[in-house]
């Protein structure tokens, strides 16, 4: 979880994405120059297409933290 929060913070506070294409890139930056917000858009897409993988991994581990929770409070039920 702490790796998660850390990954998260520094993907928020870095300014710039060092890993994008050449022309996204350039594209991005001039049209920053010329006062457009086409590199924030960019940006924010890349943040949505990161999301979804992270939120499925979080769905699938609360749906077996809770099928396994369900076990243990069966199984201790059972017990006499």
């Amino acid at each position: 979880m702490l790796i998660l929060i850390l990954t998260m913070s520094g993907m928020i506070i870095s300014g710039k994405a060092v890993a994008q294409c050449p022309m996204c890139h350039i594209a991005a930056e001039s049209n920053m120059q010329n006062g457009g917000t086409g590199g924030k858009g960019l940006n924010a897409g890349i943040f949505y297409m990161l999301a979804l993988p992270y939120s499925l991994v979080a769905t699938l581990g609360f749906i077996m933290w809770r099928n396994n929770r369900r076990k243990e409070e069966d199984e201790i039920e059972v017990l006499p």
